[in-house]
């Protein structure tokens, strides 16, 4: 797997390398997320989500990892302009969307952006009634490299996932698997889940993350009728080699609440911290 910054010297290869891995990675596709910006169509490129059975919980509330997917708030820099690394995501969540058909990333707006260091936000509404507010995103992103000038917007290469009884959780798509001793973990680093700069990309560790969150949480309340309410993200080191493995604790709040933390590491790599995460959730009657 080859990161894509060895090809800065190379226009004419960077620009194949980026399309080829763009249209690999496995996490905007399957989630169903184009973007305007980064591919080209004969069509007008809808940018809405269609939201399936698979990004709802028990309750048919809303899964908060098809948020942060389509709304990645990485400092608002494109892979058109940058090698962007994400350092820091937030989500609120304020409606569990349970009748949405449809999510539409709105009122983006790059709040700071320098040469090395950006910061953004976004609201996530009902695509068919957008006063509907579903969310609140924020984030901070880095840039590892500025790619060469004159990149094209590439084909568009949708992945057409048809919403059926039958289709997996997200997270047996995207790898995560739960060992014996209770622990969940992503496999070694593969090019469907590898980002260009040939690191774990942020869709498959928010599925995960949040599959061992619910799952941590489910068994300290003894119920999985769980709702995320406010999901935050802190990407420490880029994931290199693999298995991922996540480790997580519970803790009570008020009212009903629980609150996650997990720690995911590289085994691959001396067991190095690469993300921590925290997440509340609410009982659902």
């Amino acid at each position: 797997m080859k990161d894509i910054r060895e090809l800065m010297d190379d226009p004419e290869a960077y620009a194949d390398e980026l399309e080829r891995r763009w249209n690999g990675l496995l996490s905007y596709r399957y989630i169903g997320r184009t973007y305007a910006s980064m591919n080209t169509s004969d069509d007008d490129i809808d940018e809405t989500v269609a939201l399936r059975h698979d990004m709802r919980n028990s309750t048919g509330g809303l899964l908060v990892a098809p948020i942060a997917i389509s709304a990645p708030e990485s400092g608002g820099y494109t892979d058109m302009e940058a090698v962007p690394n994400p350092v820091i995501y937030s989500c609120q969540l304020l409606d569990p969307g349970k009748d949405v058909k449809r999510i539409e990333v709105t009122s983006s707006e790059i709040l700071k952006q320098g040469s090395r260091m950006g910061y953004s936000r976004s609201k996530i509404v009902d695509a068919d009634n957008p006063d509907r507010v579903i969310a609140l995103v924020e984030g901070q992103g880095a840039v590892l490299a500025t790619p060469p000038e004159g990149l094209g917007k590439m084909p568009l290469n949708e992945l057409e996932v048809i919403d059926s009884p039958d289709l997996p959780p997200l997270w047996k798509v995207f790898g995560a698997s739960l060992r014996p001793d209770g622990t969940w973990t992503l496999p070694e680093l593969s090019t469907d889940l590898a980002s260009p700069d040939a690191a774990l990309h942020i869709g498959p560790q928010h599925i995960a993350l949040e599959k061992a969150a619910m799952d941590c949480a489910a068994q300290f309340a003894g119920t999985d009728r769980l709702q995320m309410e406010s999901w935050h993200v802190m990407f420490l080191a880029r994931g290199k080699r693999g298995p991922f493995a996540i480790h997580c604790e519970a803790a009570q709040g008020a009212d009903g609440k629980i609150g996650v933390r997990l720690l995911m590491v590289d085994e691959g790599a001396q067991s190095r911290n690469v993300t921590s995460a925290s997440a509340l959730m609410r009982r659902v009657d």
